[in-house]
């Protein structure tokens, strides 16, 4: 029987073995890093992971005396009275039109915003603008949408101007056609400044020599920008874009039922709304459930999409 050479004994270690021994190197090596890791991981694990027993009350007829495992089992009945009930597509193209909108003219917001900045040469007057435009990100949704309420109001100050420019006076959050273009500069005016953060870092990236050669070339600053700077940016905006896709269905409840009213539903209410009438208002919590449940089922599948097609067109993905 011939012995056993340690290049023989290297490759009959599966590269399964081999990752796990790995690990375990890389852990005694780092042990400080894994420790101060080790908090984050406990916070996943107990606030997103452990609750996700819970989802299984969409396919109970939940009760509170019963629990989660004593109430009876109903399959996909609450699914099928969601995809059946008179809400479903009303929810489903607000949802849809919502998240639209705001990836259509939301998501290049801060892009545009980074490039602007990044072209002024007058210090002062740059930080002045990222100043200004970072302080709503800070002030708390409830007293955001109260100052989008007196602005849209009949005596506000969007009133006052459609006035001078020969308009009527109208309560804009009662209107229903007005409620999502409302929501979404809003949401722009919010984040705008916040978003620019990440591709302002991004900018600094990109190496100088770029464009040194550029204007060698004989490139003015447009065309530095579009040759050197946005495909500089393209990483981090696919990632961010793909990150954006998977939420697309994903509208929070929050700043719906601060800025809505019966007289807009039709446009205003979506399915995070809709399941926070449904679960904490009626209390019905399986149905509530079933619908959430769907939802992030969708959101799910929309990231692997928008990965895969990144994958395909330009090499660039999460994994």
């Amino acid at each position: 029987m011939s012995a056993m050479t340690p290049e023989t004994t290297i490759a009959a270690i599966t590269p399964k073995k081999r990752a796990g021994i790995g690990l375990l190197v890389d852990i005694r090596k780092n042990k400080l890093l894994y420790v101060m890791l080790l908090p984050v991981l406990l916070f996943y694990v107990v606030f997103h992971y452990a609750p996700m027993y819970g989802a299984v009350i969409a396919f109970k007829d939940f009760s509170p005396r019963l629990g989660i495992w004593e109430s009876p089992w109903i399959g996909f009945e609450h699914f099928e009275t969601f995809f059946t009930g008179a809400y479903f597509w009303r929810t489903i193209k607000n949802t849809l039109l919502i998240s639209f909108y705001e990836l259509l003219f939301g998501f290049p917001a801060p892009i545009v915003l980074a490039l602007l900045l990044n072209e002024v040469r007058h210090t002062l007057f740059k930080r002045t603008v990222q100043t200004v435009t970072y302080l709503p990100h800070f002030i708390s949704l409830v007293v955001i949408c109260g100052i989008v309420k007196d602005f849209t109001a009949s005596d506000g100050v969007i009133n006052d101007i459609l006035v001078y420019m020969g308009g009527e006076r109208l309560s804009l959050l009662l209107e229903p056609d007005m409620f999502r273009t409302i929501y979404v500069s809003s949401g722009i005016w919010q984040h705008i400044g916040w978003g620019t953060i990440i591709f302002l870092a991004a900018l600094t990236g990109i190496d100088p020599e770029q464009y040194e050669a550029a204007r060698m070339d004989g490139a003015g600053r447009w065309k530095q920008m579009l040759h050197v700077t946005i495909p500089g940016l393209m990483p981090t905006i696919v990632i961010l874009l793909i990150l954006n896709i998977g939420r697309l269905m994903n509208v929070g409840f929050e700043k719906i039922i601060l800025l809505y009213n019966p007289s807009t539903y039709e446009t205003a209410d979506v399915i995070s709304s809709y399941v926070y009438r449904v679960g904490l208002q009626d209390f019905n919590y399986s149905f509530s459930s079933a619908v959430g449940l769907f939802n992030s089922a969708i959101n799910f599948l929309l990231v692997i999409f928008s990965n895969w097609l990144s994958r395909k067109l330009n090499n660039t993905s999460l994994w």
